[in-house]
């Protein structure tokens, strides 16, 4: 008898179907994000994007219907591909009328609210916040975020601004260009504006002027017309704000236009803390530069708190038929160029380790002027800080700072923030060729010397001197000497200066391999004492004629006399015991006039020169 036919069709749809959850489940949920660390920030530790971060646009809105309904579909309109991106509107209240105008302006936020409410938002979270009362600009932008962890960005636009449909494209790639992506990272950038670049905040500073190969580029600047912002820089800023806040301190920083605004405008905008948070941080944003005054973000500046009435338009904006993203190239960020707010060029990154790197620092100088070797050693932030203020206003910018090792962390900010640096410990090492156990003296020493003959080879007249002279006039460096001597020395004031010639190049070679002898001693003799000390005792073996500046009076010595002293008319520079406490010397640079840095060690001024 034959079998009987059995049904396996309803048992073969069972297993297609759990078959296919299952597939979806593990294909279409996404894997749950690490959780981050406090201690190892999760963006300087990984070197590919993680498999998700969110992204949150900030839409900052107040009673301006049409702009923000043209914004808000501006958003929708982009090109998000399948990505989740959410969507905060912060409706601020309106300021409390006379009785007589309260009905229209209820009628604008109900208009505001119901439009809000049926905008439709298919790519993330919607979320709407109306405030009770009205807070202002300066809140909306602070109170907007507080980031959860290091995989999370907001961009921020305020509701009289359109972006492109390339918008989110674009940030995403630059995320992970420059975030994600370990050779390219910098704890120096905050973030990366949308808009136009076309202002320079610091009085007389250079024109915005970039050759039309230049796509990306850093500015210091904050641009609030589509400002992509990074989580750990503005979490800094947050705390930066309510430390000065509290104490009733001011965001003036001399020098910028943006002081004269938060003079007018006070508490009602923000960008003036967040300028001098910048300033004093030495932290930078990405800009775009499309030419033809195109860009991903356009500001309508539409009457509200920074326009009395509307200006129309700043820029026109890029379309998929205008740009192809998938084409635009997100160079390396070595290639990038940095401008400071007076647009003036940064140098970040040179660090000489090696005798030989410091060729490239030199290079990198116009030979214009003198080179200015400093030395760091047993020297105090706050010393160094003053003194680069000072460098500023002066405008010696041909400067090199000799860092010893245990000063890692300072060499490393000077560096980030454009300042040239010799780590003295690993360029010591390059010349010895051996590792030894000599003092920070001799080291120093003998840096000092083979920095001095790598200046005169490449040309430069060379200025050596400790952390403990303030110069207080830049002719001095240029005009004080006479230029038939090849050599100076100031015993008593710590300063040495060699010209550049062919002879003075020969004797200083002489000289400096001679100095090889001082390494092998156990300690520094009291004999030798600094580095102009040692120079003077081995001019005569050398052949070195040294002119002494001993007794030259435009030095004044912090000590020889007391508090409330006043600069005599020809003071040329300032100096003081390297044993002084700093406090002290803190003080009396106050009584004089030339402690110009403020509570965060930040220049209070910025000083902008046209190239």
């Amino acid at each position: 008898m034959a079998p009987p036919k059995r049904n396996y069709l309803p048992l073969l749809l069972l297993s297609l179907i759990t078959l296919f959850f299952i597939l979806s489940h593990y294909f279409l949920s996404p894997p749950p994000s690490p959780s981050p660390s406090l201690s190892t920030p999760t963006h300087v530790s990984r070197n590919q994007t993680p498999q998700k971060f969110t992204f949150t646009v900030k839409v900052l809105g107040y009673d301006r219907l049409l702009s923000l309904s043209r914004c808000l579909r501006s958003l929708s309109a982009a090109d998000y591909g399948g990505d989740t991106v959410n969507l905060h509107i912060f409706i601020d209240h309106f300021v409390p009328p006379p009785p007589s105008d309260v009905a229209p302006k209820l009628e604008n936020s109900s208009k505001i609210l119901d439009f809000v409410d049926g905008f439709r938002w298919d790519f993330g979270e919607k979320l709407v916040h109306y405030r009770t009362v009205n807070v202002g600009l300066q809140a909306q932008w602070l109170e907007a975020w507080w980031p959860s962890s290091d995989d999370e960005f907001v961009f921020v636009v305020e509701d009289d601004l359109e972006v492109s449909p390339l918008y989110y494209q674009f940030l995403k790639r630059l995320i992970e260009n420059y975030y994600y992506n370990q050779s390219n990272f910098s704890p120096s950038i905050y973030g990366a504006s949308l808009q136009r670049p076309r202002f320079v905040p610091g009085k007389h500073g250079n024109k915005m002027n970039l050759d039309s190969e230049t796509r990306l580029f850093l500015y210091q600047l904050v641009g609030t017309w589509g400002q992509l912002l990074f989580p750990r820089p503005w979490k800094e800023f947050r705390r930066w704000y309510d430390d000065h806040k509290v104490r009733g301190l001011k965001p003036f920083l001399e020098g910028m236009v943006t002081n004269g605004w938060y003079k007018r405008m006070g508490e009602r905008i923000w960008t003036p803390w967040f300028i001098k948070f910048i300033h004093s941080h030495g932290y930078f944003n990405i800009y775009t530069n499309f030419l033809h005054e195109r860009a991903l973000s356009v500001s309508h500046r539409d009457a509200g708190v920074n326009y009395k009435g509307s200006a129309g338009p700043d820029s026109q904006l890029l379309d998929r038929n205008s740009l192809d993203i998938s084409r635009f190239e997100m160079q390396p960020l070595s290639k990038l160029r940095w401008y400071d707010f007076c647009f003036k060029e940064v140098v970040p990154g040179r660090v000489a380790k090696k005798l030989d790197e410091v060729g490239p620092i030199l290079h990198s100088m116009g030979k214009q002027k003198p080179v200015l070797l400093v030395s760091l050693l047993k020297a105090s932030e706050r010393i160094v800080r003053n003194l680069i203020c000072h460098f500023e206003k002066l405008d010696i910018q041909n400067y090199i700072f000799m860092v010893p090792g245990s000063k890692s962390d300072l060499l490393l900010d000077l560096a980030r923030r454009g300042h040239p640096v010799i780590d003295m410990e690993g360029v010591f090492d390059s010349i010895i060729r051996r590792k030894t156990s000599s003092p920070d003296l001799i080291k120093d020493i003998m840096v000092k010397a083979y920095v001095v003959k790598k200046c005169l080879e490449s040309g430069f007249d060379s200025w050596v001197v400790d952390w403990n002279i303030l110069l207080l006039s830049n002719d001095f460096l240029l005009n004080s000497i006479d230029p038939k001597q090849e050599f100076y020395s100031g015993k008593g004031l710590g300063f040495f200066l060699a010209r550049s010639s062919l002879s003075s190049c020969k004797i200083w070679g002489k000289f400096a391999t001679n100095l090889e002898s001082l390494v092998s001693e156990p300690s520094p003799s009291s004999e030798y004492g600094n580095f102009v000390d040692i120079v003077s005792k081995f001019s005569g073996r050398q052949g070195l004629k040294l002119t002494s500046l001993d007794g030259a009076s435009f030095t004044l010595k912090l000590g020889s006399v007391g508090f409330n002293q006043t600069l005599p008319e020809n003071t040329k520079m300032i100096s003081w015991s390297p044993e002084a406490e700093t406090d002290s010397v803190q003080n009396h640079l106050q009584e004089l006039g030339i402690w110009i840095i403020d509570s965060d060690l930040s220049c209070k001024a910025v000083i902008c020169r046209q190239s």
